[in-house]
């Protein structure tokens, strides 16, 4: 990938020929540490601007401005973590959401609003458990499922009833036992399969009669023997082949 990269044009973020001359990081090109086509921050390859941050670290505090947003991302990956502030508000997602990956906690939480899904799935990750109470309610589903997968437990039962099921089928992993009946009567049968796994036998009556062959599959696995019942005849070869198997004798 890196002799691929080198073979290409030194073209800047406007797709413009450029060359080293009147470069703000000349004293760096006569010390060897940053190379046409190779390791550039003028250049528009994200490789080659990476490179040349790895190369001066140092410079990447004076780059945090500069009108390409590529630029502007790698260098909040090398900077120090006092710059990062300045780049919360900045006009480019992969910006802030490069500056999430790396921002201490407090002014992480000035970000759980952020416009964009991305930045706010890395928010939901990286914010501590106790801070995501607002991000239960956030609009986009999969940062609520982020949420319920980090959230206190004892928070789980005010998303028992998400709009999306990928929220509920993360909240039925963790929920505790009294909640998880509940959930149960679930209108996806991918969140009643998780309660049928996670349910003590003596609670799986009621599933006994699911819509669903792989939840009575389960529950005919699980169910005390004694109250297999109706799924001795189920309509499901595979479902009746495993009550029968552990029917009582």
């Amino acid at each position: 990938m890196s002799e691929m990269i080198e073979q290409f044009d030194a073209l800047d973020w406007q797709n413009q020929p450029f060359d080293c001359a009147g470069c703000a990081f000349t004293a760096l090109r006569e010390a060897g540490r940053c190379e046409l086509k190779k390791a550039c921050v003028n250049d528009r390859y994200a490789l080659r601007i990476d490179r040349f941050f790895n190369w001066n670290p140092e410079a990447a505090k004076d780059c945090l401005t500069h009108p390409y947003f590529e630029v502007r991302a790698i260098a909040a990956k090398h900077v120090e973590v006092f710059y990062l502030p300045r780049l919360m508000r900045d006009p480019d997602e992969t910006v802030r959401w490069s500056a999430a990956q790396r921002l201490p906690q407090r002014q992480l939480m000035q970000m759980r609003d952020d416009p964009d899904r991305e930045v706010r799935i890395r928010i939901a990750a990286r914010l501590d458990p106790a801070d995501l109470r607002s991000m239960m309610d956030d609009a986009d589903y999969y940062v609520r499922t982020i949420v319920a997968r980090r959230i206190p437990e004892g928070w789980l039962s005010q998303m028992m009833r998400d709009a999306d099921r990928e929220v509920r089928v993360e909240v039925a992993r963790r929920i505790g036992p009294w909640q998880l009946q509940a959930m149960a009567a679930d209108a996806e049968s991918c969140v009643r399969l998780i309660a049928a796994e996670r349910l003590a036998p003596e609670h799986l009556l009621a599933l006994r009669g699911d819509d669903d062959c792989q939840v009575r599959h389960l529950v005919a696995q699980r169910i005390a023997p004694g109250q297999l019942g109706p799924l001795l005849e189920d309509e499901d070869e595979a479902v009746r082949q495993v009550a029968l198997a552990r029917r009582p004798h």
